[in-house]
């Protein structure tokens, strides 16, 4: 059967044995020789655990001249784990406080809402106010058309409607005007040419 393949985490942890079993400082070229013989570490993934382990301020990291060098000490993993765990601990605690005020909160706010013959009285009673203002609110609709602020909106929004006709009316007409001068064509020809209407006029 095909031998499967590392999984993230075991290639992160097999990298931080070099540095352990080693304690030695490395450049990424030395990493990439030695994680595929001695740990199974593909090469091709060697920059990208390194990077994470990095990331996770496990291995370090300098600059020095040209190259980068790496290196990891088993005493600041440990302490990197403690701190690990406290932060882990710190969260577990928060998250259980938060669970139990909200288990108090949904304690709390069952109180007065017993199942009792009283309770779904209001509950029925509430579900037919609803639906009496509903009912109310499609009648106030039905006559929003005479509401005076309605009609003036109305008003204005005709108004507005009205002279935007005009305006473009008013320049048809130019058109036509310029037409007639400039090429002799007949109005009718025109009216014919571009669908106008006979009866085509403003709005009063």
């Amino acid at each position: 059967s095909k031998k499967k393949g590392l999984s993230f985490e075991e290639k992160r942890a097999r990298m931080m044995e070099i540095f352990f079993e080693t304690k030695d400082v490395f450049q990424l070229k030395d990493i990439e020789k030695i994680a595929p013989k001695e740990k199974g570490i593909t090469s091709m993934s060697v920059k990208e655990i390194l990077q994470s382990l990095v990331d996770d301020g496990m291995v370090d990291t300098d600059r020095i001249g040209t190259s980068n060098y790496f290196w990891a000490f088993p005493s600041k993993a440990l302490h990197a784990r403690k701190r690990k765990l406290e932060e882990l601990e710190s969260q577990l605690a928060e998250s259980s406080q938060k669970k139990e005020a909200l288990q108090k909160s949904i304690e709390k706010s069952k109180i007065g809402r017993e199942d009792t013959a009283e309770r779904a009285a209001l509950i029925e009673e509430l579900a037919a106010l609803r639906q009496k203002k509903e009912q109310l609110k499609a009648e106030v609709d039905k006559y929003r058309e005479c509401d005076p602020d309605v009609v003036e909106e109305m008003r204005q929004t005709n108004k507005v409607a009205k002279e935007a006709a005009n305006r473009w009316t008013d320049n048809i007409f130019s058109i036509k005007s310029w037409a007639k001068r400039k090429f002799g064509f007949e109005e009718s020809r025109i009216d014919k040419s571009f669908g106008i209407p006979e009866d085509f006029d403003y709005i009063d």
